[in-house]
């Protein structure tokens, strides 16, 4: 482990100890609901994680690196961005994908695009974007985040 690991570890255990301190009760009730929250999003963790696997078993990275890499980068860009649109993955599994498919050969600009738009753009959460905030401001939201992510992309494509 990494000294900013251990860093967070021992933050968390030692403000955990100061709230039972504070109110044991209202801390034993907090990590009730934690667990079970926890226990609600495990199933959709695990099936992304497998989903993943089992894309990455079908479509390597080294085939979806020699796809990409046929393609013009700007076109290659704008696929993967829209790609990143359309799914829903989080992103402590975001990121290892996206450094398989770099040292697969995957461009950076396609790469950013498609982390950037995963964790920016949500068309799989605009219907409930929508309902708490109204479509006007999920649309706008959603489109200006699509067009950023593009110019993150190429951005981070001209630094790298």
């Amino acid at each position: 482990m990494d000294i900013f690991t251990i860093a967070i570890w021992v933050i968390t255990v030692g403000l955990l100890m100061v709230s039972f301190m504070k109110d044991k009760s209202k801390t034993k009730e907090a990590l009730k609901k934690a667990l079970f929250m926890g226990k609600g999003m495990a199933l959709s963790i695990f099936a992304v994680i497998f989903a993943i696997g089992l894309i990455l078993a079908i479509l390597p990275p080294e085939q979806i690196a020699y796809i990409i890499g046929k393609q013009n980068i700007f076109i290659a860009t704008i696929a993967a961005a829209a790609f990143g649109t359309v799914i829903l993955i989080p992103a402590f599994i975001a990121f290892p994908l996206i450094g398989t498919l770099a040292s697969a050969g995957v461009g950076i600009m396609p790469s950013v695009a498609f982390l950037t738009t995963l964790t920016m753009v949500g068309v799989a959460t605009f219907p409930l974007e929508k309902r708490a905030f109204g479509t006007k401001f999920a649309v706008t939201r959603n489109i200006l985040s699509f067009a950023f992510a593009i110019i993150i992309a190429l951005v981070m494509g001209v630094i790298l």
